[in-house]
């Protein structure tokens, strides 16, 4: 028996029309179909007369904004809002696509609703784009399907994306006071080396007296950066570009930097509570969505956000393939705490896991929050401390060779 030919995939298409309304008034918009037909046929279904139909022209220099995970959140909870007050899956993508406010979201909603129109299962339809919805979403999306509860799951998503792209914030948040310190101290320091010490330097020339050797420090230090600031701009570039590649094909390099960070003083407790409250949120919703736990291990291993959390869920999914408990595999792992544990145990008891896991989401989603304003506050000085003493530390040193011909005299 010969195998069965893969269905050759479709390109949908954005074309420009014109028409008239049954009174007479004429319209003008955009629908995203296959071909010709299918838009006229679209436009006749909402009773609008065709009168020009024609492919929407793209130029090589227009520039789409990027879609992002809060552009697929927002559209998660539209698209189940619309559902739920009895809206037709196709005409609320048609709604929620002309109504989103970033073109390339609206391209790619448009995209989904011209494959679902013609006949494609939504989760498969969004199974072709996984740079936007990841296999979580899609097996969500499908148990729903298969169940008869899609817009039951589609809420259950829109609140998973809510609280994932919420936590994300929060990690941004924690990770940008660092990065700020960082960006502050190199850029003040780079405008005194390059700027301000020659100035001093033309004066100290007129001494004719050997500097301190702080202060020929620094001096040299402006000479440096003066003359090769090209080759340490291009180093960095060059180091960021091999860094980001490396990143990116290194599974090696990422569990190495992940658990680095996970010890890192207050910044690793974010970052591994931050963990737990993503394996038990994307844990509870593909529980309550019926998936069988091995094939939901598998989805939650991505959700982490942690190469060595991802690592660690892997290993419990084949011991739970195995039969083995859940909360036995995740006590092997020696990276969730013994509360946590515990509440799985009791929910794998009671048959109310997912409840269990959804109250460990919350407590260590607050215990983030509260982790988060903590270090806020704690970095605000330690950023005036830092620049204080680069900024104070120069100007020492520009001061030196001045407080030295004072004490001679």
């Amino acid at each position: 028996m010969a195998p069965p030919r893969k269905k050759a995939q479709v390109k949908s298409h954005l074309f420009t029309w014109e028409g008239t309304d049954k009174k007479g008034s004429r319209l003008t918009g955009e629908s995203r179909a296959t071909d010709v037909n299918m838009v006229k046929a679209d436009l006749r279904r909402q009773g609008v007369t065709p009168l020009k139909v024609r492919k929407k022209a793209t130029s090589i220099f227009s520039t789409k904004k990027k879609i992002t995970s809060a552009d697929v959140t927002v559209f998660s909870r539209q698209l189940a809002t619309m559902m739920s007050a009895g809206v037709p899956m196709v005409q609320a993508f048609d709604i929620v696509g002309r109504g989103h406010e970033n073109p390339s979201m609206q391209e790619l909603i448009l995209t989904i609703k011209a494959d679902v129109e013609g006949g494609t299962a939504l989760a498969d339809a969004l199974k072709k784009h996984p740079l936007h919805f990841e296999d979580l979403f899609v097996n969500l999306v499908r148990a729903g399907e298969h169940a008869g509860v899609l817009e039951t799951l589609l809420h259950k998503i829109a609140n998973y994306k809510e609280k994932t792209e919420s936590i994300k914030g929060k990690i941004k948040k924690a990770m940008f006071y660092p990065a700020a310190i960082v960006a502050a101290a190199i850029g003040v320091t780079t405008i005194l080396l390059i700027f301000v010490i020659p100035q001093f330097e033309s004066l100290f020339s007129n001494f004719g007296a050997d500097l301190p050797a702080f202060t020929q420090l620094v001096v040299n230090l402006s000479h440096f950066a003066r003359d090769w600031w090209w080759a340490i701009l291009g180093g960095f570039i060059a180091l960021g570009y091999v860094f980001s590649n490396t990143w990116k094909r290194s599974r090696k390099l990422r569990h190495a930097i992940d658990r680095s960070l996970l010890k890192v003083p207050v910044i690793g407790m974010i970052l591994n509570k931050s963990a737990i409250a993503r394996f038990s949120r994307t844990l509870a919703t593909m529980s309550a969505a019926g998936v069988p736990l091995v094939e939901a291990l598998d989805s939650v291993a991505g959700a982490t956000g942690n190469v060595v959390y991802s690592d660690a869920v892997l290993r419990m999914r084949e011991d739970v393939a195995t039969g083995q408990s859940l909360q036995l595999a995740m006590k092997q792992r020696n990276l969730f705490p013994n509360m946590v544990v515990q509440m799985v145990s009791i929910g794998e008891e009671s048959g109310a896991l997912d409840d269990m896991l959804n109250k460990v989401a919350d407590f260590y989603e607050e215990q983030v929050d509260n982790a988060v304003d903590a270090m806020s506050s704690l970095m605000e000085p330690l950023i005036m401390v830092v620049l204080g003493t680069l900024v104070g530390g120069l100007v020492v040193a520009m001061y030196l060779p001045i407080f030295k011909m004072g004490s001679a005299i």
